[in-house]
């Protein structure tokens, strides 16, 4: 039998992880890696969540921790998440809130909801691997979304139109963007709304680094902005992703969408035809952690991330020779390198594995026409200072020798 003859033609648009593959190399005595853009689990509150699972498991809540449960999400931390959005300017009711199995099915379920083949999806050049794995399925046409262009709405759904769909939506990493580390400025976020506007599409606002910024004043959400200008969630086009995996616990899979309760509710139905709810367990657990040391525990993150990014960036300053160039991140766990014109990513990584003993991420794949190759995505969450430089000089060597 050839599967591939009764497969759908979706499957064709989807490829495997280059970083999932990527780590499959990793595990190599002497290797030093700055790939995995990855919390560090030294800094899990592992205590908080035995407390939290023990609570979760007692007597008196086992039974709602194991049970079937409803598909927009455990209450309580729903309403944990509307306190934290409201802080953000974000005011919402339960209606607005989804809670998903991380925010990666957050970004499936937009696509799923919003894409037909042939549609078009607005992405930054780069942008995050995943969320082109995401939108991937569902057949979709990507064109850039350049803040800060000279790309009129005209032009993008001409564009659109001539690949036999319509855009349907522009997606955005907008603080500490994976994989470059960079942050939508105020007047980028206000130009992706009014684009928005203009050509009557949905803006996917991406937030899972939001609560890492080291450096720097915070920057309103787009959805802040919106409501700001429109009056009610409900009036705006704009539907926040947010997640646990980078300040909590990523192993857990939990994560949110918020936005007007009319898209909320259609996410409801694919929820309960995808898994019917996230894992009440892992809720409940989240909960109790988030209520009881959210804040003090961010305050350690960006401590000890804002450390590493510092000595990431001097090791650069120190050992990178004359024509490589690197973004400074005011948070997040990424830095983006863009090497001289005509080396390869791809090529520089199997050299460096294999002689310099260092790890990282080639850049083309964060281009939804893999384009780019003179470029590569470092993470600096995992490694110490002394790893850091280590690893940074043997990259460099690594540059050198072409």
């Amino acid at each position: 039998m050839n599967w591939r003859d009764i497969f759908a033609t979706r499957m064709n648009q989807m490829k495997a992880s280059e970083i999932r593959e990527l780590l499959k190399l990793l595990d190599q005595p002497g290797i030093i890696s700055f790939a995995g853009g990855i919390p560090d689990p030294a800094l899990f509150p592992t205590d908080a969540f035995q407390d939290a699972m023990t609570e979760a498991l007692s007597p008196g809540s086992a039974a709602l921790a194991l049970q079937y449960s409803v598909s927009e999400g455990y209450a309580p931390l729903r309403d944990w998440i509307i306190a934290e959005m409201g802080k953000l300017g974000i005011p919402c009711t339960r209606d607005n809130i989804l809670i998903t199995s991380g925010s990666q099915q957050a970004l499936d379920y937009l696509g799923k909801l919003m894409l037909s083949p042939r549609d078009t999806a607005l992405v930054c050049w780069p942008t995050y691997m995943g969320a082109l794995g995401a939108f991937n399925a569902y057949e979709p046409h990507f064109d850039r979304l350049t803040p800060g262009g000279n790309r009129s709405a005209e032009d993008y759904a001409q564009r659109a139109a001539e690949n036999g769909g319509r855009v349907k939506f522009a997606y955005a990493s907008v603080d500490f963007a994976n994989p470059t580390g960079e942050t939508l400025d105020l007047a980028a976020r206000e130009e992706v709304l009014s684009l928005a506007d203009s050509l009557d599409i949905a803006v996917i606002e991406d937030a899972a680094y939001q609560a890492l910024r080291y450096d720097g004043e915070p920057v309103p959400p787009m959805l802040a902005l919106e409501i700001a200008r429109k009056g009610s969630i409900e009036a705006c086009r704009t539907l926040y992703c947010g997640s646990f995996s980078k300040t909590l616990a990523p192993g857990l899979r939990v994560g949110w969408v918020c936005g007007a309760s009319q898209v909320v509710s259609q996410l409801v139905l694919i929820k309960q035809a995808a898994d019917l709810h996230s894992a009440s367990l892992n809720q409940m657990a989240i909960n109790h952690v988030a209520r009881s040391i959210f804040e003090t525990h961010t305050a350690k993150l960006r401590d000890t991330y804002k450390a590493r990014r510092d000595a990431m960036l001097t090791a650069l300053e120190t050992h990178m020779p004359d024509g490589v160039s690197w973004t400074r991140p005011d948070g997040g766990m990424f830095i983006w390198l863009t090497l001289p014109r005509g080396m390869d990513g791809g090529a520089l990584l199997r050299s460096a594995l294999a002689r310099q003993r260092v790890a990282f991420v080639p850049g083309q794949a964060f281009f939804a026409d893999r384009s780019n190759a003179n470029t590569l995505r470092l993470s600096f969450s995992l490694a110490n200072d002394t790893q850091i430089d280590a690893g940074i000089a043997r990259l460099a060597d690594a540059i050198r020798a072409g």
